[in-house]
This record gives C-alpha cells, structure tokens and sequence, in this order.
C-alpha cells in the first residue's frame, strides 16, 4: 500500500501540536462508546479500539475515566456519526468523521471549511469509492517477515505487511483491529506510530506548491472544527 500511512501519521502530528483540542475529541469518542455499550473494554470492542487509539495519543487516564464515568450515569446526550466527503484543490479528495450532537451546526461548519479554503463539499460516496477501509498499525523493532510470520502462527489474517521507511506497517480489514493489535502485543510490540482505524486512498495525487497551501488551509480548517474527529485524504505529503 506504499507511503500512505504516512499521510495519518502527519495528520497525527498535526493533532499532537494541540493536545487540549485532541483530548477533548477523545473524551467524546470515548463517551459514544461506551455509552452504545458496556462500558468496559473488554466486553465493548469499539470502546477498546477507541482505548487503544487513544494511547497513541498519550490521552491522560482522568481523560478517558472521566468519559466513562459520564456514559455510566444518567447523561442522556447522544451523538450522530457522520461522514462528510468533499474535494480540495488540486483534484485532492477528502473524507471529514464527525460525531456531533447537532447535525444542522456540523454540516454548516463542513461546508463553510470547505467553501472558504478553495473546497466542494460533494453528496455521500462522493470520494469514498476511491479510498479503502482499514486497519493500520506502524511501529519499529520488529522486521516485516518476522511480523508476518508470527501474525500467520496466530492465524491472524491481513491485507499487507511492508517495510516503510525504516517502519514495519501492517495493513488489516478494519473488523481484525483487535485480533492484529492483540497478536502485535503478543509478539512484544509495545510502542505504536500509528494504531488507527483508517481510510487510505488507492492512489495518491501530488499538489503544485500553491495548491499544496491552500489544500493545507482546508485540512487545518476541517481539523479544527469541534466536531470532526478523523480526516483523511489522497495527497501525497512526502517524507
């Protein structure tokens, strides 16, 4: 799948830069979770990939407690996930997740992100077809054949095992997050680049300087927005 794993981690460390807006959008997540379930991880699978995302972020503990704690009470907010898609400058694609609990104000601030930064926000399934769901997990300290071979061992199925840029990048079906992560730790994986539900594109366009700054606007913008939780995009960012 090449480099394109390389577009969420810089979209990470984007996020990193502002680590008070990151650990709200987790405190949200986190509350959605549990609250569609038990809110123990290990009986609510989505609420324990969540966790586990949220490690990579370094989210604090009272951070993630204080989310549970609020979906055990009697909190009756709820949350709409939504899944924006749209096109930036240069032929770029891209897709904005959104959990909101006001539809009306999420999709106008979507558009607004995108009208004001040389975007088109387009209709559902607009770019999506363009780009696959996975799970992606980026860590160093491991070889790739040494990984596949212990992910085989534990009858662990995946969609791709590379080396990239000095990084072991294991690609699965978004449905395995849990089977990968588990066998990874198995093996003595304890550091993770990247552990990340994901759309990744299936092929990538490269932006002259001046649509590279403007698409960066865009992405800025969308990222900004309280409500948006994931972007993810075809542009190819480099190193």
């Amino acid at each position: 799948m090449g480099r394109k794993w390389n577009n969420i981690k810089e979209k990470k460390a984007q996020k990193d830069q502002n680590t008070s807006r990151i650990y709200a959008k987790f405190g949200r997540e986190i509350y959605v979770a549990a609250k569609k379930g038990d809110p123990d991880p290990e009986t609510n699978q989505a609420l324990k990939v969540v966790l586990e995302r949220a490690k990579t972020y370094s989210v604090p503990k009272h951070i993630i407690d204080k989310a549970i704690e609020k979906a055990k009470g009697g909190d009756d907010e709820t949350f709409d996930e939504l899944r924006y898609e749209g096109f930036g400058p240069g032929g770029s694609m891209i897709i904005a997740d959104a959990l909101t609990n006001n539809v009306n104000r999420t999709v106008s601030d979507v558009r607004a992100a995108f009208g004001k930064n040389g975007g088109n926000m387009g209709v559902s399934g607009a770019v999506s077809y363009m780009f696959d769901s996975v799970s992606v997990f980026v860590f160093s300290g491991f070889d790739d054949e040494t990984v596949l071979m212990h992910l085989m061992e534990a009858e662990v199925d995946v969609k791709d095992v590379a080396e990239e840029n000095g990084m072991t990048v294991v690609y699965g079906e978004p449905q395995a997050y849990n089977d990968i992560k588990e066998a990874l730790d198995k093996l003595g994986v304890e550091d993770f680049e990247v552990a990340e539900h994901a759309m990744i594109a299936q092929n990538e366009v490269t932006l002259e300087e001046e649509d590279l700054e403007q698409f960066e606007k865009l992405i800025d913008a969308l990222e900004d927005l309280e409500d948006v939780s994931n972007v993810f995009h075809n542009v190819n960012l480099g190193e």
